[in-house]
């Protein structure tokens, strides 16, 4: 049993809507030593296209997180009793270069890593898993990756940019940070620029669960399928939250009809317990756009699934 100095602070102990809004109402840290995993926030939307604001993603996935409890009603874990985990605020970004941006994401995560915890990061736009996946790759080599998103972010450009929210997996192939091979990209939809921008993961060999593959159905069997090619390995978990239908989260920068559903994404981050999983984040959540803060709500959710699917965490 963990220490009871990394519990969340209990609701029948201090009302939910009280105290700090660390994650969860964990304890706040200055460093990453001596956990297991650290909670950190990235709010940066200088790299996103359409609509801006996920700048306050991080804020407001901590303040969500409040409705939660510490023991997974269904499976039973509790990752508190299980691993030493405390929010260590966010990556002071510059909020006028992203290149700058970058490079303060990467040295935060790579301390965190070398400190010997996991990052399980809020975004953000998803610009910031490319320095996340960089930072990390230096310490444990190639990385597998899980990719929820409704975009399969593998644009060469953007407005001439080689570095955007819709470029970073393109950019994370080529580095070789990623094995394409150990890539699993799941809920891609709607419309895009170019042909070759569709198909460039298949030619590299990512494994590719379009949404319309898993309209009206349970995926678990698909995630049994992605978990035996990823193997054994470091993995990496990357949600973009608009990898879910509007219906269930509006609140993202790039919406896009026809999506998988808020269970479905539950059903992704539960299949991906027993892979080596180094780290995760969840990512482009808007609030502006976001209706009765279901969408922060819905990500702080996926990110406590997080929690429970990494390896150490047994059930209660």
């Amino acid at each position: 049993m963990v220490d009871s100095e990394f519990q969340p602070k209990s609701g029948n102990e201090s009302p939910r809507f009280a105290m700090p809004s660390t994650f969860m109402r964990l304890p706040s840290r200055e460093s990453a030593k001596g956990l297991d995993v650290a909670i950190v926030g990235v709010p940066l939307d200088i790299g996103t296209s359409n609509r801006s604001g996920t700048r306050n993603g991080p804020r407001e996935i901590r303040d969500e997180s409040r409705l939660l409890r510490p023991v997974n009603l269904t499976t039973l874990q509790a990752p508190f009793d299980c691993l030493k985990i405390a929010d260590v605020g966010d990556v002071p970004i510059n909020t006028y270069d992203l290149r700058k941006s970058i490079d303060l994401i990467d040295g935060f995560h790579a301390r965190i890593a070398k400190q010997g915890a996991a990052p399980l990061t809020l975004g953000g736009d998803h610009t910031i898993s490319y320095p996340i996946v960089r930072a990390l790759s230096l310490l444990h080599g190639q990385l597998a990756l899980v990719h929820v998103d409704a975009h399969t972010d593998c644009n060469d450009a953007m407005f001439g940019e080689a570095m955007t929210h819709g470029t970073w997996v393109r950019r994370a192939v080529e580095e070789r940070l990623i094995d394409p091979r150990r890539t699993a990209q799941i809920g891609i939809r709607g419309t895009t620029y170019t042909g070759p921008d569709c198909t460039y993961g298949e030619e590299q060999g990512f494994t590719m669960l379009h949404a319309e593959d898993c309209w009206h159905r349970s995926i678990s069997r698909d995630m049994d399928r992605i978990r035996s090619i990823i193997g054994e390995g470091p993995a990496y978990l990357s949600f973009d939250i608009d990898g879910i239908d509007p219906a269930f989260a509006p609140g993202t920068g790039t919406p896009e009809p026809g999506g998988l559903t808020s269970m479905q994404g539950i059903e992704i981050v539960r299949g991906c317990r027993g892979l080596n999983l180094v780290g995760a984040d969840i990512v482009e959540v808007s609030p502006p756009w976001d209706s009765g803060r279901i969408t922060s709500l819905l990500a702080a959710t996926i990110a406590f699934e997080i929690l429970c699917a990494l390896p150490g965490v047994e059930a209660a």
